[in-house]
């Protein structure tokens, strides 16, 4: 037998890799249940109505997360991508972010959304399939929904490096999730982004299911060491700790609007639901798991929190829940009463201009639809 002496193991054998790398110990300001503490590298100090305010956030996102779900369940949406548990990471994160700063989403991205301005019933309109998009993302400076995965991580990296070249003062967002991490898109962005030292904030959302996919079959590191490969610093943090997510977003953004480029934060975290609603996550995902993460729930310990040291009282929760409620059920309404697009409308924004194929395509969708005696309109 002959031994390959780099190796020193026979020709052809499959030998077990080294054990992962142990992960950092993610950043939290508000345990589980509920109780304040202190991290060394992070002296962030919130005040009551700060937290009450992400209290807010964190129950009007849920519940408009939970309409949007039944709407779907209900044959008025196409489809929708749950956040539940996914809440505090993008409140905290979305919450660090100044006026100028530009973030880029995936299509999860809800409670970013909400942060940001955009009017709830906006964002259906797409998952209704009555528009394109649903809103000016210079109007809010939140670009649009991406459902390619990962492309707009290197999206966000290009105007990162616009913004930098521009002398702006501002910072540029990227998330997007653990399954990203294994697309080649993400990975050029990151390279790009450290060689350039863009202005720009990786927001990974470790919520360690890539639909039926685990973490582990992903990466052999912990992803938020991915940046260490590139150059640049990474970060983990407690995604259901609505404290630190934002206090720990706000540094980088901070470190990125200074000069100091690039930082991917991974925002440890748990999908409570399924990937979509076309989605069964009972097949591929054990059930104590999910009733683990259930104990970590990241509004319950906001809740908790504020009760505990005299911040707020019942009659402030019942009140933002009354409030949620009102909110979703406008959401409801409005949603249901959305028009229906003329189909012509197809048709439009495909170029900035007119464009003889696109008009030629126009003619022969008339002349289909006119072959029908009712032609929908």
């Amino acid at each position: 037998m002959t031994i390959d002496a780099a190796r020193g193991t026979p020709p052809g054998t499959v030998t077990a890799p080294p054990p992962p790398p142990t992960p950092q110990e993610p950043v939290r300001l508000l345990t589980p249940d509920g109780r304040r503490v202190e991290h060394p590298d992070y002296d962030a100090v919130f005040t009551a109505r700060e937290v009450r305010s992400l209290y807010r956030d964190l129950v009007i996102v849920r519940r408009l997360d939970e309409e949007a779900l039944a709407l779907a369940r209900q044959g008025e949406l196409a489809v929708w991508p749950s956040l539940r548990g996914q809440e505090a990471a993008q409140v905290g994160s979305a919450r660090a972010l100044h006026p100028g700063d530009m973030a880029f989403p995936s299509y999860r991205e809800h409670g970013v959304a909400w942060c940001r301005g955009v009017d709830p019933v906006r964002e259906l309109g797409s998952f209704r399939g009555i528009n394109h998009a649903g809103w000016d993302p210079r109007e809010h400076n939140l670009h649009l929904p991406t459902i390619v995965i990962g492309s707009q991580v290197l999206h966000a990296t290009g105007y990162a490096m616009g913004v930098q070249r521009d002398g702006a003062e501002d910072a540029v967002i990227a998330y997007f999730g653990d399954g990203a991490t294994s697309e080649g898109d993400v990975n050029e962005a990151f390279a790009w982004a450290a060689v350039q030292n863009a202005p720009i904030v990786f927001f990974c959302q470790n919520n360690q299911w890539a639909i039926s996919e685990p973490t582990e079959r992903q990466s052999r590191v912990p992803l938020h060491r991915r940046a260490d490969g590139f150059g640049f610093p990474g970060v983990r943090v407690d995604g259901n700790d609505v404290l630190a997510c934002l206090a720990v977003t706000a540094r980088a953004l901070d470190n990125a609007r200074s000069g100091q480029g690039p930082t991917l934060v991974e925002a440890f975290t748990y999908r409570m639901g399924a990937h979509t609603t076309t989605d069964d996550p009972g097949r591929y995902r054990p059930r104590a798991e999910t009733e683990a993460w259930l104990l970590k729930d990241p509004v319950e310990r906001v809740r908790t929190y504020l009760l505990a040291c005299g911040a707020a009282d019942e009659a402030f929760l019942a009140e933002v829940e009354a409030e949620a409620e009102r909110i979703g059920a406008d959401l409801r309404t409005r949603c249901r009463e959305l028009p229906d697009p003329d189909l012509d409308e197809l048709w439009d924004n495909v170029y900035a201009a007119e464009h003889p194929l696109v008009e030629d395509e126009r003619a022969a969708f008339a002349a289909y639809l006119a072959s029908f005696e009712d032609t929908p309109r």
